[in-house]
């Protein structure tokens, strides 16, 4: 039996209605009980956490991550992933089935779930929608959901055919699976490696029209109008052209099961910031216009958007040193998500913490439907962050957990300094060690090593 007590913290829990002093017991990887400050009653041998003058939420939960496992280890491993997972609060990943080779077998799934993977967080694989996410043939469903699979989607290989998208919304709608779409029509985006727009040209790189993501949003939206009856889910994963955006919204007041996805590039960065080639500023969807990232913005503080997801996608780094059309798509987020949503959502934007915390835990969850995720709920998994609100403190990509270190975001300042993560009663991130860990390899100037 293991025990775990949280006392002295501000609980804040969404889902639950809760925001107030409490503290927490967990025992045997589930919230035992939940009290007012100094009622808890401590098992012998307990573990105390004092988080005095901490924020307590429920574990982050991201419903879009490369974990680059099988195949693809030297970019990253599950158990690097998770580690930068855990450092950055979530407890929860679900990863893509871009794998090495794809995702498509329940096999594979058992195998990314496996404790021979050393995850720090929970994985919740997602598998891929057809064989070899090739957009023709429909995988086994039922068997990939019995093996662990959360969501079926060919991520950066969007289904194209009509038919074939119609039929895995049907398909994953009768075994209960989401169908999460990259939506772009590569027809529009063949050699094309950024926006489409003035910096693009200024560059002399071709760019991606915003059309190729708004198109594909709304011919799917058409599909799941016409499978009304099969209650089939339709997710936007990372939307960043307010057209798409505006589809979503519309979908969505004539009653149909579409949601969405931003990630926190898309709505704090643009186009400009590719500057000159930096290819640490290169992902897909592109970053775009301010325009889109305004609609990006309001869409995040009105509700249409359901969930903050960070597409974390690690490349090694000889790889994004190339030109920047050749450079690899994408860049890291985990540790970084947080930070920035409680900058700028929270601390500029004046989003109230308890709905900048619900797009990064409850809403997430409940997306995928991973129940007993995204709240401390009494009874449901012991999936902790606990963090000072008010530390500003500066990214460096250098100390991250992660084997990568492709992020446009190195020396942002970020607040909100995660202290420990627990997962599933378990301490899978503690601050003080992690940070004694990069002071003993690299003591900061001015500070004698004891």
């Amino acid at each position: 039996m293991t025990v775990l007590a949280i006392r002295g913290g501000h609980l804040i829990d969404p889902s639950a209605g809760v925001d107030a002093p409490r503290d927490i017991l967990l025992k045997d990887g589930r919230v035992a009980e939940i009290a007012s400050p100094g009622k808890l009653k401590l098992p012998e041998g307990a573990e105390v956490l004092d988080a005095t003058g901490l924020m307590v939420a429920p574990g982050l939960v991201d419903i879009h991550v490369h974990l680059r496992e099988p195949g693809q280890g030297y970019k990253e491993t599950i158990a690097t992933g998770t580690a930068a997972a855990a450092a950055g609060g979530f407890t929860s990943v679900a990863a893509m089935p871009n794998t090495t080779p794809v995702n498509d077998t329940p096999e594979i799934t058992r195998w990314m779930q496996s404790p021979e993977r050393h995850a720090s967080a929970r994985v919740f694989p997602i598998a891929a929608a057809t064989r070899a996410s090739k957009g023709e043939v429909l995988n086994d469903y039922a068997a990939l959901k019995s093996a662990g699979a959360v969501a079926v989607t060919d991520d950066g290989h969007p289904i194209l055919k009509d038919s074939v998208m119609r039929e895995v919304l049907a398909a994953a709608a009768r075994v209960g699976l989401s169908v999460i779409q990259h939506a772009e029509d590569t027809r529009m985006t063949q050699g094309a490696s950024m926006n489409l727009g003035p910096v693009s040209f200024r560059l002399g790189l071709r760019g991606m029209p915003p059309e190729a993501e708004s198109n594909l949003v709304e011919r799917d939206i058409r599909l799941i109008t016409e499978l009304r009856e099969s209650r089939a889910h339709l997710h936007v994963a990372h939307t960043s052209t307010a057209a798409a955006l505006a589809a979503v919204r519309q979908a969505r007041r004539s009653g149909l099961r579409v949601t969405c996805e931003v990630a926190p590039h898309h709505f704090l960065l643009t186009e400009e910031h590719v500057g000159l080639y930096n290819t640490n500023a290169k992902m897909n969807p592109p970053l775009r216009s301010a325009a889109d990232r305004d609609a990006m913005i309001e869409g995040i503080l009105d509700g249409v958007v359901d969930a903050i997801a960070t597409d974390h996608a690690p490349h090694a780094t000889h790889e994004k040193e190339v030109e920047f059309e050749h450079a690899p798509n994408g860049i890291t987020g985990l540790e970084t998500a947080l930070g920035l949503s409680l900058r700028w959502l929270h601390r500029e934007w004046k989003m109230p913490l308890g709905r900048v915390l619900s797009l990064l835990s409850a809403q997430p969850a409940a997306l995928l439907n991973l129940k007993g995720r995204g709240t401390l709920a009494v009874g449901s998994f012991a999936d902790v962050v606990v963090f000072d609100p008010k530390a500003e403190w500066t990214y460096r990509a250098t100390e991250s957990k992660s084997k990568a270190k492709n992020t446009p975001f190195d020396g942002w300042t970020m607040l909100g300094k995660v202290r420990w993560t627990v997962s599933e009663g378990r301490v899978v991130y503690n601050a003080a060690q992690s940070e004694e860990r990069v002071w003993i390899d690299a003591p900061p100037v001015g500070r004698e090593l004891i």
